[in-house]
């Protein structure tokens, strides 16, 4: 049928396994975390709150996967291309519902296709994007 298209998603099983590998990380540097995996169209599949994972980072890794998914590439993209191309929507991206711009945030990819993002918050940048990272060794 030509007005159907056929596309691929991340299964439960595999988002669960990729929340684990991050909390397998956050673990081993010693930062709790929350964890975030959604579908491709960034409806939740798997999420965890560390133990002693502040509140606050909870909204934060949610839109950080959401983000990854909408646009389908890592959520610190958007902060470089910003500042290099289109300054003015600094003062405007704030009142983007559910945007994150900050790193931590990977779409899943299986080849080509975006099947699913990660969005781990908890730690400084740098540790959400390591443990976000452990997780998305599972799919390379």
């Amino acid at each position: 049928m030509a007005d159907v298209i056929d596309k691929k998603t991340i299964s439960a099983a595999l988002a669960q396994a990729m929340v684990e590998a991050a909390a397998k990380e956050a673990t081993a540097i010693a930062v709790p975390m929350a964890i975030s995996v959604c579908d491709e169209a960034g409806h939740p599949k798997a999420f965890l709150r560390m133990d002693g994972a502040a509140l606050l980072v909870v909204g934060v890794a949610i839109k950080k996967a959401r983000t990854a998914a909408a646009g389908e590439v890592p959520t610190d993209f958007w902060a470089a291309y910003i500042k290099e191309h289109e300054p003015e929507l600094a003062t405007s991206i704030a009142h983007v519902e559910d945007m994150m711009i900050i790193g931590g945030g990977f779409p899943i990819m299986v080849g080509d296709q975006m099947v699913g993002a990660i969005g781990v918050s908890g730690g400084a940048v740098a540790e959400d994007v390591q443990c976000a990272k452990a997780a998305l060794t599972l799919v390379d």
